[in-house]
């Protein structure tokens, strides 16, 4: 992936058309550059959960764009002017803010993805200006903006929040709105049903307001169900995960 086509990724998931995307929680740049060769449409740093610090947004991002073939996204650790402008400047294509409640919370990400007099943005695009932009009306035009929806209060308030002027997309966490639901645990099974309908609200919403639904999924075959139930870009799994489960596997065959 050319950096017009990271570009384009972007642009395809802002006109809603499907996407799948990875999820990178180690810091781990040989390995994220591997993935990013694999062909999903982008790839997402988790520095709210993930084992990265700053400089791990950095080299995380640096080998997404050495990988060639995906744009690179970073769900900052806070709905947080700073944290925003952090992972924009080290080059993210676009941010995932966690846990935003109301449509005022979802205006402030936006803002904060956004240079004035759009937005609180402050310019210093350290290395984001060797791609996106410099200009700020071409890096405002371009960088994409995506809230969580993880919690009861956002789920209450997600046709105001999916109706914010500026914003990109709505994002389902599951762990977290398996928890708000009532589940015993973050993959709690006795209130599937209910995420399922929560979900489908969430991409309701979106739908309704021209803007993208994304979702987090345990697997490829979740991602694809999702996908077919409304939601126009999934993310499958994580690096640890797969690292772990890949172990097992190999370890249960050597001893069977």
């Amino acid at each position: 992936m050319t950096t017009s086509a990271a570009f384009d990724a972007i642009d395809r998931i802002r006109r809603r058309e499907r996407c799948v995307g990875y999820w990178i929680a180690t810091d781990n740049p040989a390995g994220t550059e591997r993935i990013a060769r694999l062909g999903y449409d982008y790839v997402g740093i988790d520095a709210q959960h993930g084992l990265l610090d700053y400089k791990g947004w950095l080299t995380a991002l640096l080998a997404i764009e050495a990988g060639g073939r995906s744009a690179g996204l970073v769900r900052v650790p806070a709905n947080d002017l700073t944290f925003i402008g952090q992972a924009l400047d080290a080059g993210a294509h676009g941010v995932i803010v966690p846990l935003v409640d109301t449509a005022e919370q979802a205006a402030a990400a936006v803002r904060a993805c956004r240079y004035p007099p759009e937005g609180g943005r402050s310019y210093g695009p350290m290395r984001a200006g060797l791609r996106i932009g410099p200009a700020p009306a071409e890096a405002n035009a371009h960088v994409l903006c995506v809230v969580m929806i993880e919690t009861l209060i956002a789920l209450e308030n997600v046709e105001a929040i999916a109706a914010t002027p500026g914003l990109d997309g709505v994002y389902v966490g599951p762990s977290d709105l398996t928890l708000a639901l009532g589940g015993a645990s973050s993959t709690d099974p006795a209130v599937a049903d209910r995420l399922d309908e929560a979900a489908g609200r969430v991409a309701r919403a979106a739908s309704a307001q021209g803007i993208a639904a994304g979702i987090h999924c345990p697997d490829g075959a979740t991602a694809q169900r999702r996908l077919a139930q409304g939601f126009t870009f999934a993310t499958v799994s994580s690096d640890l995960v797969h690292l772990e489960q890949a172990a097992a596997a190999h370890l249960a065959a050597a001893r069977s």
